[in-house]
């Protein structure tokens, strides 16, 4: 069995905003910044692994997020049935990273340890931390550790042979970034550890935080997990689509981040 991985980038959604509301202090360019939202399928020989499940439409509607193609008919357009999947890596607990919480009824979650209790403790007692997570999708959480649904991690811990995750906070509490094995080497899904490549590139911290020191040293953590710098993919870009190429021709929205690059912007 190989222990290298097909990565598909699969975009589902979108947010228009200005890029003084992607760094710390703003930005002296304040022009338009746009968010895109993915979730990450991990393909292997034998299993397909999921990053992250993104929110569904009534969660879009609620936050003013364009859902431009709901996840699993996205992941059908790869070839990949939701229902197959048996293994669901979140990255961490934010509505647009932990929604859709029927879409995969027979996977096993993989959750660190400080997310979990960030998420259901006293942290939440503050408006301005809790305001990204929706309580519906902590619930449903719990309910799959009833479920014996739920392996939890604590800090660094291998899920398969070229596949592991590793807690860098920042952005929350509990947040882990993913390394996988592929053909190319060592990508690093940076999920929102980095939600632009000028977070990391240029060490200008995303405004949502936790704690900015641990989400700037989150940045040298992902480029020593990493072959390259070009090998972090952040988890917003909408440069990603553009950097890398269509996982099947024609397809708009989904590429391929173990294949090379296809512009310098990812080589830094």
């Amino acid at each position: 069995m190989s222990d290298e991985y097909e990565i598909h980038a699969v975009r589902y959604g979108h947010f228009d905003r200005n890029a003084a509301a992607n760094f710390i202090g703003g930005d002296e360019h304040d022009g338009p910044m746009p968010l895109d939202y993915f979730v990450w399928a991990i393909v292997g020989s034998e299993r397909t692994y999921l990053l992250d499940t993104g929110f569904d439409a009534a969660t879009g509607r609620k936050r003013n997020r364009a859902l431009l193609r709901p996840v699993d008919q996205g992941l059908r357009a790869i070839g990949i049935d939701p229902q197959s999947v048996t293994d669901v890596i979140i990255s961490h607990m934010h509505f647009d990273h932990a929604g859709n919480s029927d879409m995969f009824r027979h996977a096993r979650y993989h959750v660190q340890d400080s997310e979990m209790a960030f998420c259901t403790g006293r942290c939440m007692c503050h408006p301005f931390l809790r305001h990204a997570f929706d309580v519906d999708d902590v619930t449903a959480m719990v309910r799959r550790v009833f479920e014996g649904r739920v392996a939890f991690h604590d800090g660094d811990s291998e899920i398969a042979p070229g596949l592991s995750v590793h807690r860098v906070g920042g952005h929350t509490g509990g947040l882990q970034v993913t390394r996988v094995k592929t053909r190319r080497g060592w990508v690093v899904l940076g999920s929102d550890a980095a939600h632009f490549y000028a977070n990391f590139e240029q060490s200008r911290p995303f405004p949502i935080v936790q704690n900015v020191v641990e989400m700037l040293e989150g940045y040298d953590r992902m480029r020593a997990l990493a072959s390259s710098a070009a090998h972090i993919i952040p988890g917003h870009d909408p440069l990603v689509l553009r950097c890398y190429p269509a996982s099947r021709p024609g397809l708009d929205g989904i590429v391929r981040l173990d294949a090379d690059p296809l512009t310098e912007e990812a080589t830094i």
